[in-house]
């Protein structure tokens, strides 16, 4: 699939009572707050929040990447509402240390909004 191309009638509505990240561009729901593995991520431009799983995204072509702790395999992370990166996903790291990124999904804190859905008794 393009990550370019127009794919906001594919955005999936869900998890309507819970605790989640959204896309701070165009409020398509990226992941559940329980996904949240460590807020102690770099990503390109400022804090990255490591997650289980990601929803409403599509990747973009696999790479070598430098990053700080080493060279991974990632692939660029794009919400499906808005076509805007959000973030990367670890395919495979060279270093052993750093296996348990594999699978996993870095979305940038810039990029997301935490929304709480809390409810106020009337």
């Amino acid at each position: 699939m393009n990550p370019y191309s127009d794919t906001s009638n594919q955005v999936i509505s869900t998890y309507h009572d819970h605790p989640r990240f959204i896309c701070a561009t165009c409020s398509a729901v990226l992941a559940l707050q329980d996904e949240l593995i460590s807020k102690s991520f770099a990503g390109r431009e400022g804090r990255g929040f490591l997650m289980h799983s990601a929803t409403n995204v599509k990747l973009g072509k696999k790479e070598e990447r430098p990053l700080l702790t080493g060279v991974h395999t990632v692939a660029d992370v794009f919400c499906t509402g808005c076509n805007d990166r959000v973030g990367w996903y670890y395919h495979k790291a060279a270093d052993l240390s750093q296996k348990y990124k594999e699978g996993k999904y870095l979305l940038e804190r810039e990029k997301i909004v935490k929304e709480n859905n809390w409810k106020l008794d009337e």
